[in-house]
């Protein structure tokens, strides 16, 4: 079942899980001053505060949580996305936030997202992303991620890496998270012009 944008909000993204399990965490090495941020799947922009609202960019399909972004960061600029277009001219961004949204999309729609972060994306840009993942041996939370989480698409770290590094990225600084009963993996990745 999917939560509504309010409940979404309030359950399972409120402000303080976000600043104490994804600000802290993505902030401390980062600084993202004067550069442009394109948020890939922002759902209710619940990390669009990390960023100044000029330099910020959140996009999702989910044209009720865009909305909902909207209501609660008024400032902040969002948009509803159609398809694997970013409808964003080209060299924009100096990062892309990639938080929890690769494992709800399907393997053969990897390719095409791909191709737009390289078109969107500056040469020296980053993406961030942190996501979900199964550990090996860690039964309990595997278990309980793959029931409660929506994602079907929940892959194991070296699979998200793969993932990158097949489509010309090269990965930098590779964390595993624990955050509640989630495993998650984060690391960035910068075009690879080699």
């Amino acid at each position: 079942m999917e939560l509504p944008p309010r409940l979404y909000h309030w359950l399972v993204r409120p402000g303080w899980f976000t600043k104490k399990f994804i600000s802290k965490v993505i902030g401390q090495d980062l600084n993202f001053d004067n550069k442009k941020v394109l948020d890939f799947g922002c759902g209710i922009g619940s990390s669009c505060f990390m960023f100044t609202p000029k330099n910020y960019l959140g996009i999702d399909p989910d044209h009720r949580r865009i909305n909902y972004a909207r209501y609660l960061y008024p400032n902040y600029h969002f948009k509803t996305i159609k398809g694997k277009k970013l409808n964003t001219p080209d060299n924009t961004f100096d990062y892309i936030l990639i938080i929890a949204v690769l494992h709800h999309i399907k393997s053969e729609e990897l390719p095409g997202i791909m191709h737009e972060f390289h078109r969107v994306l500056k040469p020296d840009g980053n993406i961030i992303v942190m996501e979900p993942c199964f550990y090996p041996g860690n039964y309990l939370n595997n278990f309980l991620m793959d029931l409660f989480d929506r994602g079907n698409y929940i892959r194991n770290a070296d699979d998200y890496l793969q993932m990158f590094y097949l489509h010309n990225f090269r990965i930098n600084n590779v964390k595993r998270i624990k955050k509640l009963f989630y495993n998650e993996v984060l690391f960035s990745a910068a075009p690879d012009s080699s």
